[in-house]
């Protein structure tokens, strides 16, 4: 496959603007003492997150973390043991995964709530054979 001068140019432009709107990771490492990945960016930020909030790192070891490498640009970690990459203006956009992932996350999370109101609701809906039906409505012709 043949890239054309219009589409490197362009590639070359996207590149630039990234690396302009994001700081570029100046280190990585995973603090083993909370748990956390360790991420430095040049403005000075720095971010700590648990892996296991993670898309593909959630069921890493702590040695499969220990070797995180900084790609060229700046902008993406990979993890060799994991083959696992992370992109930093996707980190921070999606806030550590995928947009679907993530809503995945919280639904689990959602659903997994407990209060004594939903075992009281579940408990009376159990009790008239389950949920109640939807009621149909016949549109008007």
């Amino acid at each position: 496959m043949d890239i054309s001068d219009e589409a490197l140019a362009a590639a070359n432009a996207r590149g630039t603007a990234k690396k302009a709107a994001f700081p570029p990771v100046l280190s990585v490492r995973y603090d083993r003492r909370v748990s956390r990945i360790v991420i430095v960016l040049a403005s000075g930020l720095e971010l700590a997150f648990s892996p296991k909030a993670v898309q593909g790192l959630e069921h890493a070891h702590p040695a499969d973390l220990a070797d995180a490498e900084i790609s060229p640009s700046g902008l993406g970690i990979h993890f060799p043991r994991l083959d696992a990459d992370l992109y930093l203006p996707a980190l921070l956009e999606g806030f550590l995964g995928s947009r679907l992932w993530m809503a995945s996350e919280l639904g689990k999370r959602g659903g997994a709530a407990s209060s004594t109101a939903k075992a009281a609701a579940a408990r009376e809906n159990g009790k008239l054979g389950g949920r109640p039906r939807k009621a149909k409505t016949l549109a008007a012709a």
